[in-house]
């Protein structure tokens, strides 16, 4: 535990006997003793010092800033080429060079660092922005914070940017980038959200290729999407470009980890020859600035259900009792949870809940006519989600709740496309062609 007078980014001495050591204290980590403290010494090492019998002197207070949240910082830097990008970063392991919670005091990176990074951004762009928004973990991001992102993106959209690229943890990165798309309409260029699995000092990052691969496509993308640029393959050989509203993280640690859902990838950037080929047809079109808005308003009252063998029906009514006013159920198969729920289900849309429901298959489509427990379920009230991801169905639902008040207007539009959501027929149907040649090669 910290002396009153100690905080976290303070450089102090600590002396013990006759040992005195000097250093930046780090946050702790859950796993840390209560009563050690952890410096980060001037020669980079960090290590844990215990506070029994220790005095501590206060060099300098706030000798580095360690705050999740940042005021809004900017910084810039000239190339040689022709595009005007920013780049706003939020967090995660694509601007950090350390874990955080082992040293990296500053998890964040400058327009300087970042073409220190990838020097081969400077034949692509004329202005390169960073936009420091916060220094967060994505578990700690929450629809608030989509709301912040989603109005920091429209304000450099609007001053002309290229193309915004948004540096973003892995984690929940496609519930963000669902969020942007439906809170950004009519967007006059691609917006990009870009991570890493593997941070900028690893021999095996994956942080410059997929930074690059964010130039390429604001230069030659025809659609004017939200986006995710990720790894496609465990090497280097290229970078596929997911619609936002289509993705999901399907590995832990794999670089390639994201994967496109009842949907192609839009495009593939190839290295090293730096090639943009478009896959999908199926786009939402660059639009001009004039018909850009924003509708960035989220509610926080949307709870996601995963169905289980078993599941206790008054979990149910508890969400409805804590003010909740959407229900997204992640039910097995065509859609479905145990009949025993469904009258408490009908319950709780008589008092006001909407209740969507998603397939925890991920692939394939909800389809509640099938069976009996389907038919009950749409008697009760419930909104099939289609073919949409079940954190995509949250993320729409909760938009659809913070932007409109009137229930059969939530429901009208939850069932239409908004942003490519829903695929009315499977992709093997859609693109036979690349079903049948094994896809990306």
């Amino acid at each position: 535990m910290l002396p009153k007078e100690v905080e976290h980014g303070d450089l102090v001495r600590v002396i013990k006997g006759s040992e005195v050591i000097e250093g930046i204290v780090l946050p702790s980590t859950e796993f840390s003793s209560e009563d050690i403290i952890v410096l980060k010494l001037p020669s980079g090492y960090n290590i844990g010092v215990s506070t029994r019998g220790a005095r501590f002197e206060v060099l300098r207070k706030g000798a580095v800033r360690i705050s999740p949240e940042v005021p809004m910082g900017r910084t810039a830097i000239s190339g040689n080429g022709d595009l005007r990008i920013s780049l706003i970063s939020t967090g995660g392991t694509i601007v950090s060079k350390v874990e955080y919670e082992t040293g990296a005091v500053k998890p964040a990176i400058t327009a300087e660092e970042l073409v220190d990074m990838v020097p081969e951004l400077l034949k692509h762009i004329k202005e390169l922005e960073v936009v420091e928004l916060y220094r967060l973990f994505s578990e700690d991001i929450t629809p608030r914070h989509w709301e912040k992102i989603s109005a920091a993106v429209a304000d450099k959209v609007m001053e002309g940017y290229d193309g915004v690229v948004i540096a973003h943890g892995t984690d929940t990165m496609s519930f963000t980038a669902s969020a942007l798309a439906f809170a950004l309409r009519n967007l006059p260029v691609p917006v990009i959200l870009v991570g890493a699995q593997r941070s900028s000092d690893r021999p095996s990052s994956d942080t410059i290729l997929n930074l690059r691969a964010c130039a390429i496509t604001v230069r030659n993308a025809p659609f004017g999407e939200v986006v995710v640029a990720m790894h496609g393959s465990t090497s280097d050989r290229y970078v596929l470009i997911h619609r936002g509203v289509k993705v999901r993280k399907m590995h832990s640690s794999r670089r390639d980890a994201f994967q496109s859902i009842n949907d192609l990838p839009l495009a593939r950037v190839g290295f090293p020859e730096e090639s943009f080929t478009l896959i999908n047809s199926r786009y939402i079109p660059r639009s001009s600035r004039e018909r850009f808005n924003v509708l960035n308003r989220f509610s926080s009252k949307v709870f996601l259900l995963k169905v289980f063998p078993g599941i206790d029906c008054s979990i149910i009514d508890v969400v409805s009792s804590k003010g909740f006013r959407g229900l997204v159920i992640e039910g097995t198969g065509l859609g479905h949870i145990r009949n025993e729920c469904v009258e408490t289900i009908r319950r709780a849309v008589e008092g006001g809940l909407v209740v969507v429901m998603a397939t925890q298959t991920l692939f394939g489509r909800v389809n509640m006519k099938v069976y009996t427990t389907g038919r009950r379920l749409i008697k009760a009230g419930v909104i099939p989600a289609l073919d949409m991801l079940p954190e995509v169905a949250l993320v729409k639902l909760s938009w659809l709740l913070g932007n409109y008040r009137d229930r059969d207007e939530v429901v009208k539009l939850f069932l239409s496309n908004i942003a490519n959501e829903i695929n009315e027929l499977h992709p093997h149907y859609l693109f036979p062609r690349w079903y049948h040649e094994g896809g990306v090669r």
